[in-house]
């Protein structure tokens, strides 16, 4: 089976996760740039291995995009059985899909997530228009199905997968002992008897800000450690003027060292106003760490549901009060071990699978 895919930015998990479909079909990944200009330069993949990929000429637009006019001249020679469409929204996106609804090349749209606002009409016309134009939408979960559905979308065209950036070998097979993280806590100069951990950018939609207000609730003996990279002058000024001593903003650092923080930490926290998904819950799941995330969170709704992984809060919770409750909650102790079960659903390996079974279906192909 023949694949197009295009995607903007060759960002880690996804880099990671065509690989792994391109050990199941014949794969050609165009790509509209090399890197999103609000990230890390150690952020950017370059392990491709299992796909043929290809970065177009274009005109940047935004941070992580650029119009591409030559994504037709692609999609016109190959011959391809399926085109997948993950940039729906950017110029090359869009231009993308009005060629292939004019010529009747069958596409996807794949959805990592999505968050249903009050958009203007134009707007909102625009994004039902090429929503709706595509053969199938692919969908992360109950929030993106309703998402989709909101654009006119019907629901027998929406097929679920599971999103992730975690791979098999990543999630452990059970949880570490109390000697194994003080071991981790150790060599990362952690002094504190109990330890939270929070990833993400410095920037107001992750609501850091929200839980710097109510943090300093907290014993001294309980670290906060935030790794997104330099922090905003906001944050250090509340940190400063709230005697925040137990609070430690951490620089941005690749996977295998980020690993180490979430085995050494105790719990999660993510008190984010907006996230499509939240790949950081992921992560953290994979680790065995029980986490608190809000009601924004499409991750934190998907996989955290039945409250065995941790807690769905409002946004405007006492966020101090909400970690000394699940830390005394009687089923505490038996989170971790079920966090490892719910990440074990969300595997690169099982999202990848997915993927090609519903190609297979919207084909008809049997191989």
């Amino acid at each position: 089976m023949k694949i197009l895919y295009l995607v903007n930015v060759p960002s880690p998990y996804r880099v990671d996760f065509l690989n792994e479909l391109g050990k199941l079909c014949d794969l050609t990944v165009l790509f509209e740039t090399r890197k999103a200009t609000d990230r890390d330069e150690e952020w950017v993949a370059d392990k491709i291995t299992n796909f043929k990929a290809v970065f177009m000429k274009g005109i940047r637009q935004g941070v992580a995009e650029a119009f591409c006019p030559g994504v037709i001249k692609y999609i016109r020679r190959g011959n391809y059985d399926l085109v997948v469409v993950q940039m729906y929204s950017s110029l090359t996106g869009m231009y993308a899909i009005q060629y292939m609804k004019s010529k009747k090349i069958p596409f996807v749209i794949n959805s990592d997530g999505g968050v249903i606002k009050q958009d203007a009409g134009l707007k909102f016309k625009l994004k039902r228009y090429f929503l709706t134009s595509a053969r199938a939408c692919l969908s992360t979960g109950r929030a993106t199905d309703e998402y989709l559905m909101h654009y006119g979308v019907k629901r027998d065209n929406i097929y679920i997968y599971p999103f992730t950036s975690v791979r098999e070998a990543e999630i452990l097979k059970s949880p570490i002992s109390v000697a194994e993280k003080k071991v981790l806590r150790d060599k990362l100069g952690m002094k504190e008897e109990r330890i939270i951990l929070s990833v993400g950018q410095f920037i107001h939609r992750k609501g850091y800000d929200l839980l710097l207000k109510t943090c300093g609730d907290l014993s001294d003996n309980v670290g906060i450690y935030i790794v997104g990279g330099v922090p905003s002058e906001e944050y250090l000024r509340m940190k400063d003027e709230l005697g925040l001593t137990h609070v430690h903003f951490i620089p941005f650092m690749t996977r295998d060292k980020l690993r180490d923080y979430y085995l050494a930490a105790d719990m999660f926290v993510l008190p984010t106003r907006e996230d499509i998904w939240g790949l950081v819950v992921n992560e953290a799941l994979a680790c065995g760490l029980p986490v608190i995330t809000t009601d924004c969170c499409n991750a934190g709704l998907e996989m955290l549901g039945d409250g065995r992984a941790g807690r769905i809060v409002e946004l405007n919770c006492n966020w101090s009060e909400e970690i000394r409750k699940l830390f005394d909650s009687d089923d505490f102790d038996d989170m971790p071990a079920a966090c490892i079960e719910v990440a074990k659903n969300y595997s690169i390996e099982r999202m990848a699978a997915r993927h090609l079974e519903i190609f297979k279906e919207l084909t008809g192909a049997e191989n």
